[in-house]
């Protein structure tokens, strides 16, 4: 290894007592891979192959906590005893590559409109074609988030992160732009957050019920929102303010640029890492992520100090082998953009790869293409 790197290669010790071996973690990506209903798919088994090696933790795919918060297609379930073989299987897959295997627990509320899979989409508020949801709905799937865990506890996986970003259920409550009940879940930014931290609740009790202090629980969250109404950063740090005091063992924030700065609501020359990694003030690590393609990229983004660990997306998608290359000193070998001819290098499931062609700006550039980063 290049000694530049070894600082992302200095283990990290949680607040549980379990040691992630190094700083470099795979980011939740969406793959379309799994089957119809939701069980491990062949595609996706061989795409997930060998992409966790030499990472300290692999957070899965968006896994589906309720039927009514279905998201995309392919999405992978985590609803019912049913979904344990698959479940079984996946974290059996991930740990075999000695890396923390992390179930991402989701439910994707309004945005499920998006994809037309849902006809009545659940949200907090009756906005658009979405349903408001009554409170034992809510409470509901309160419950459901606590079943997944209680599945990942028995499937074997090492933790579970809780999906509160990217627009969907749980940041469609905190955020007054899809939040505008007047109950208990409404009104205050205390009330609007009632919910994620009832979520969070429902994971830690089924982690205490199995007695697995060793089991991690992390939170995700985006930190800013557009429109008059979205989420600003001083209503990410008021959030961060409580879950810092909740047992979870890291936050995890969503952003497309690591460097990004804040756009309102706290000092517009900082970033949004710095301002984030300063208010949780060390009580939790923190995950880093965006944009950041190769080991130099890695190793500045590391050396800010704003993120205890950092995320790959893209640069995973792009390079199966992303960790090991930077490992043995091939770092050289690191591609930052698909090549179209390769397509067999990459293991995409089918419908993954159709959607890279296409383009959407979530996915890797395409080499050759004039691809910019989005603002958000």
């Amino acid at each position: 290894m290049n000694d530049r790197y070894a600082p992302l290669f200095t283990p990290f010790t949680l607040n549980n007592g379990i040691t992630i071996k190094n700083r470099l973690a795979v980011a939740p990506m969406t793959h379309f891979g799994a089957n119809p209903d939701g069980s491990l798919g062949e595609e996706e088994a061989h795409f997930i192959e060998g992409r966790a090696a030499d990472f300290g933790l692999f957070i899965t795919a968006a896994t589906l906590v309720a039927e009514n918060g279905k998201t995309f297609f392919g999405q992978p379930h985590a609803i019912g005893q049913e979904n344990l073989p698959r479940l079984t299987a996946l974290a059996e897959r991930i740990k075999k590559q000695n890396a923390k295997a992390i179930l991402q627990i989701h439910h994707g509320g309004a945005r499920a409109a998006d994809f037309g899979l849902i006809k009545h989409p659940l949200a907090p508020s009756a906005i658009n074609q979405a349903k408001a949801l009554e409170d034992s709905e809510i409470h509901a799937i309160i419950n459901a988030f606590g079943q997944a865990t209680e599945l990942a506890l028995q499937a074997g996986f090492d933790g579970i992160e809780i999906h509160g970003a990217n627009d969907y259920l749980l940041q469609q409550f905190y955020s007054a732009k899809t939040n505008r009940r007047t109950d208990q879940w409404g009104g205050s930014p205390e009330n609007r957050m009632r919910f994620p931290l009832a979520v969070i609740d429902a994971a830690v009790a089924a982690k205490q019920r199995h007695q697995r202090d060793d089991f991690i629980i992390g939170y995700r969250f985006s930190p800013e929102e557009a429109g008059e109404d979205g989420l600003t950063m001083h209503d990410t740090l008021q959030l961060i303010d409580r879950l810092i005091d909740k047992p979870l063992q890291y936050l995890h924030v969503s952003l497309w640029d690591f460097y990004k700065k804040a756009r309102r609501g706290a000092d517009t020359n900082q970033s949004r890492m710095q301002l984030i990694h300063e208010r949780i003030g060390g009580k939790l690590p923190l995950i880093g992520v965006g944009n950041l393609f190769t080991a130099d990229d890695l190793i500045a983004a590391y050396q800010t100090g704003w993120a205890e660990f950092l995320a790959v997306g893209k640069a995973s998608l792009i390079n199966p082998n992303f960790a090991t290359l930077i490992k043995t000193g091939k770092e050289e070998q690191i591609q930052t953009a698909i090549d179209p001819e390769r397509k067999t290098a990459y293991r995409y499931p089918e419908a993954l790869w159709q959607q890279q062609l296409q383009g959407p700006s979530w996915l890797p550039p395409l080499k050759g293409a004039n691809w910019q980063p989005r603002d958000v």
